[in-house]
Order: structure tokens, then C-alpha cells, then sequence
């Protein structure tokens, strides 16, 4: 069937859906962005920004999160149920240090819902002043509340940290090591 025999209110109806997608599609790729903009506001290269400035970047970090969000950072980072749960994990920062890359996004939406991953990538120092390289990917599930796209969940599967001077591969042998 060509699009001239289609009927024009099943047309609009698919046009609509497709735009409600798209819309939902960037309305994500932006709330992912001011999330990492918030978590690496935190800090300067010094170490974590002022208790009265990360009160502030918790409340707003918080604001993009559903009321019964999940946060979970695995490992150390351990897991976030919820706005008081979030505030508290966001204004007490665990490293002295970060820059979050959020890469390759692949996002599903499905009418108030979606779902996406991002390969993640960060520039980080530990409280103890060690640089490190932390690679993973973050499975996000996102809810349209009044109208605005909110992250439900996040769960960051960590790949592999590193230090940045010593890399990612495997260590090299000393030659008292080598087997020949």
C-alpha cells in the first residue's frame, strides 16, 4: 500500500509515535549528559569540591532519578535505593578525583519507558592519590514522569580498572620471569 492510499488519521497517529520516540531518544542522550556533567562537578583536580557545594550537585543529581530509583556502582561503590539513599551516596564522594566518558548509547524507548547502555570510560583518582583508568558498561532504565525522562535504574558492570601509568594490558615480565 503507497502512503497516498493510507488513511490520513492512521498516518498522523504513526508520525506521532515516531516523533514521541525520537523526542524520547534525545531527552535521554540529554539527561545522560547532565548526569555526568553533575557527578564530575564534584570535584576539582585537587580533590572533591566544598560539603556546602556537594549538597547542592546531590539535590540536582538527585532530581534526575524516579523516587524509588536504583543505583547500583557494584563493588565499593555499592547500591543506592531511592531520593535519600542517592543524596547521601552522591554527597559523600569516594575518589578525589573523576571524569566520566559515557560512550556508544544504544536506547530502546517504548512509549513511558526505555531502556539503553553506554560504554563508559573514566579518568579517576583514588582517595589515596592513585590515578586509574576505569573502564565498563552502564545498563540504564529510564520512566517519563510529567513528562520528563528520568533514569529508574542504573547498574554499572565494571570491566576492568587500571592504573593509568602501568595501562591495561598485562604486566610485563622481568626477564628473571620470562620461561624460554
Amino acid at each position: 500500500m503507497r502512503a497516498s492510499d493510507e488513511d490520513p488519521a492512521d498516518r498522523l497517529r504513526a508520525l506521532e509515535s515516531r516523533v514521541e520516540t525520537l523526542e524520547g531518544h534525545a531527552a535521554i542522550l540529554d539527561l545522560k549528559s547532565r548526569y555526568g556533567a553533575l557527578m564530575d562537578a564534584r570535584y576539582t583536580r585537587e580533590g572533591p569540591k566544598s560539603p556546602g557545594v556537594l549538597e547542592e550537585l546531590a539535590d540536582r543529581l538527585v532530581a534526575l532519578f524516579t523516587p524509588d530509583a536504583v543505583w547500583e556502582g557494584g563493588g565499593a561503590l555499592g547500591t543506592a535505593i531511592g531520593h535519600e539513599a542517592l543524596r547521601e551516596r552522591f554527597r559523600a564522594p569516594t575518589l578525589q578525583y573523576s571524569w566520566h566518558f559515557f560512550v556508544k548509547p544504544e536506547i530502546r524507548v517504548d512509549g513511558d519507558r526505555a531502556e539503553g547502555s553506554w560504554d563508559v570510560l573514566a579518568m579517576m583518582t583514588t582517595t589515596e592519590g592513585r590515578p586509574m583508568w576505569m573502564v565498563g558498561v552502564e545498563h540504564d532504565e529510564y520512566r517519563r514522569v510529567d513528562g520528563r525522562w528520568l533514569h529508574s535504574k542504573m547498574h554499572l558492570e565494571s570491566q576492568l580498572m587500571a592504573p593509568y601509568d602501568r595501562g591495561w594490558g598485562p604486566r610485563p615480565r622481568t626477564p628473571d620471569e620470562r620461561v624460554s
